[in-house]
This record gives C-alpha cells, sequence and structure tokens, in this order.
C-alpha cells in the first residue's frame, strides 16, 4: 500500500511539473502572437498597394508578359510548403503538410510533375524522413520571418519558373501555408501565384476593398517595364505576408495546444490526487482493523 501511495505522489509531482512548463510556453505564445500580428497589419498596406497597381497594369493593358501569360500545357509544378521549425502547436503543421500532399496528389492525376520548396524543419523533417526530393529547403526563421528570406525564395522559385522544362524549370508555382483566422482557427490554404492570377485583395481584405473606387493609372515608362518591375516585387510581398500569416498562426495554435495540455495536466492531479487519498484511506482502514484485531485477541 505504501509503494502505490509513493506511485501516486510521483505522478502528481510529474503532472504539476509539466503543468509549470505548458503554462510558461501558453504565456511566451500568447506574448509572441500580439508581436506577430502586428507584422501582418503592418505588411498590409503595402502588399495591397502592390496588388492594386499589378491589378491596374494587368487589367488596362493587354501585354503579354510571362508571368502573366497562361501556358499551352502545364508539365512542371512547383508547390512551396510553409511550416514551422517546431512543434507542439497541435495539428498546425500536420493540416499543412497534408494540404500540400493532397495539392500534389491532384496535380498529378492531371499528368503534371511536382517540384518540392520547403520552409521550416518540421517539413524538411517529413520529407527526410519520408526520403521524398525537394528542389530547396529553408529554416531557422519560421518563428520571426525576414523579407530577405521572401526575397530569396522568390528569386528561387521566379528563376524556376523562367527556366525551360527540359533545365528543369517549372509551369506553375503554388503555395501552401496556415491562414490565421482567429485564436481560435487556423486554415490551411494553397494559392496558384504563377501564372498570375491577380486578386484585388486577400480574403480577410474583401469586405473592406470592394467598395473602394480604384484610380486611373498612367504607366510610365511602357507597360512591360512597369511589369517587370512590379511583379517581382507582388511575389516576394505575397510570399512574405503568408510567412507572417504563418507566423502569427503557429504561435495561435501553439498556445492553445499548451492551453489544452494544462488543463490535462490540472485533470490528472485531480484524478490522481483522488486515488492517492482513496488508497491512504484504505491504508488507515486497514492499520486501525489490524489494531482492533490484535487488542480482541489480547482480550480473550
Amino acid at each position: 500500500m505504501g509503494a502505490q501511495l509513493r506511485e501516486y505522489k510521483q505522478k502528481i509531482s510529474s503532472a504539476q511539473t509539466t503543468k509549470k512548463i505548458t503554462k510558461a510556453m501558453e504565456l511566451i505564445a500568447a506574448s509572441r502572437i500580439q508581436k506577430a500580428m502586428a507584422r501582418v497589419r503592418a505588411s498590409s498596406p503595402f502588399s495591397r498597394a502592390v496588388t492594386r497597381a499589378v491589378s491596374a497594369v494587368a487589367t488596362h493593358t493587354s501585354i503579354d508578359h510571362p508571368l502573366t501569360r497562361e501556358p499551352e500545357t502545364v508539365t512542371r509544378s512547383a508547390i512551396l510548403l510553409l511550416t514551422s521549425d517546431r512543434g507542439l502547436a497541435g495539428a498546425f503543421n500536420s493540416q499543412v503538410i497534408k494540404e500540400a500532399l493532397e495539392v500534389a496528389e491532384l496535380l498529378r492525376s492531371e499528368g503534371k510533375e511536382v517540384v518540392f520548396y520547403l520552409f521550416g524543419r518540421k517539413a524538411v523533417g517529413y520529407f527526410q524522413f519520408r526520403q521524398m526530393a525537394s528542389a530547396a529547403q529553408w529554416t531557422g526563421e519560421a518563428d520571426t520571418p525576414s523579407f530577405d528570406t521572401a526575397k530569396e525564395i522568390a528569386e528561387s522559385l521566379l528563376e524556376a519558373y523562367a527556366l525551360d522544362e527540359a533545365e528543369g524549370g517549372v509551369n506553375e508555382i503554388h503555395i501552401v501555408y496556415n491562414r490565421f483566422v482567429s485564436m481560435m482557427t487556423q486554415e490551411a490554404e494553397s494559392v496558384r501565384m504563377l501564372p498570375l492570377a491577380v486578386v484585388e485583395a486577400d480574403a480577410s481584405e474583401e469586405s473592406s476593398s470592394t467598395s473602394e473606387v480604384f484610380p486611373l493609372y498612367e504607366f510610365e515608362p511602357e507597360p512591360a517595364e512597369v511589369l517587370d518591375a512590379l511583379l517581382p516585387v507582388y511575389i516576394q510581398s505575397r510570399i512574405f505576408n503568408a510567412l507572417l500569416q504563418s507566423a502569427a498562426a503557429k504561435q495561435a495554435a501553439t498556445q492553445k495546444a499548451m492551453k489544452s495540455a494544462s488543463d490535462n495536466a490540472d485533470k490528472l492531479i485531480t484524478d490522481y490526487t483522488r486515488l492517492r487519498n482513496n488508497a491512504r484511506q484504505a491504508e488507515i482502514t486497514q492499520q486501525i482493523a489490524e489494531i482492533v484485531g490484535g487488542a480482541d485477541a489480547l482480550a480473550s
């Protein structure tokens, strides 16, 4: 009986230690998510302005540009997969990897070869464990992505897009990432970036942008040169915004997962405390019974 009491005490102590860790991680994630959301809000005006400028050029001109031209046949597709560098975030990484694999399966069913570009240690580890090939990898900045990294990723993708298929080029580029919806919801989203399907705003901004009256543009120099300058910046801003969205969604997922873990630790502590009290009561009852039995034996 004493061994059982010691076992319950050890389990209660372990659960209390785990709760301290998960509670601290929950508070850290709660503090970081505010900074992550501030970065998302700060990047939105620039991304929106570039989107409107590209939309104006693409809408008001009929120029044939490599980044907006639909290829006659698409044989190779690139998928940029954004994950985190660390776990302890619930289904954050698994759901976005699942979405990327579903997109890849859909593209393969259309007769296209799929090439993966990976961002985040979780995506890299997943592909290495399953011995799946990838064209390029970026790690170490999933929590606080920088614009330089987004620019590097954009340049790598645009370089592959400019190459011929025989030289390892691709005909279209997709990006798969977790979009921050709310503190409780993070959705895996896939977007085709190239060939360019220009949208006027993100899904979260559609309601505020539909009522705006967009200005008329005059292009100097020629629209082709404007597109040459604007479209790389547009791709960079889209990738950077996706990186920031993924970072914010990861912090929200971590906070939710750690809160759930803390609640489970509380439940374990309550259950083990009840079991320890029951075992202690049974031990006391047994000792009283032994004392009464011994007293009766002496009296007789």
